[in-house]
């Protein structure tokens, strides 16, 4: 096992369950608050639902390593969006009241970085594919 695929493995559980958290929140604290405060900032409302159900299912996704790399290309959207549109004037740091770019621009790191990369080891995706690949063989033979 070589050394990057463990580092891999621990950033996709990671971001998984940061994400998964984050999107939990959402609908714990009231997915009609969420909705509201994206309206508040000139989004359409219905789109918090669909950041609430990617953050959920994605984290959950990420964690057991199913569609990693789709869905780490999602979640690198999401936090562009995020860091563009919400905290890019607040500062790195923020404003005393709200937190800055920071943590946005690490989940961003991350999950790029898990985009290009994969992450494979021990994943839902590996099993699938050793799978399809293992009857390739024996078709094959």
């Amino acid at each position: 096992m070589r050394n990057h695929e463990v580092g891999t493995l621990i950033l996709r559980v990671v971001l998984g369950l940061t994400f998964f958290v984050h999107g939990l929140a959402k609908f714990q604290g009231g997915i009609e608050n969420t909705v509201g405060w994206f309206g508040s900032i000139g989004l359409p409302g219905f789109l918090a639902y669909g950041v609430a159900i990617l953050e959920t299912v994605g984290g959950i996704a990420l964690v057991i390593g199913l569609g990693s790399r789709v869905i780490s290309a999602l979640f690198a959207i999401l936090m562009l969006g995020a860091t563009i549109k919400v905290k890019l004037a607040l500062g790195f740091l923020g404003n005393g009241q709200m937190a800055g770019y920071e943590l946005d621009i690490a989940l961003f790191a991350m999950s790029l970085a898990i985009a290009i990369t994969g992450s494979q080891l021990l994943s839902v995706d590996q099993l699938l594919f050793k799978e399809k690949e293992s009857k390739g063989k024996s078709s094959a033979a």
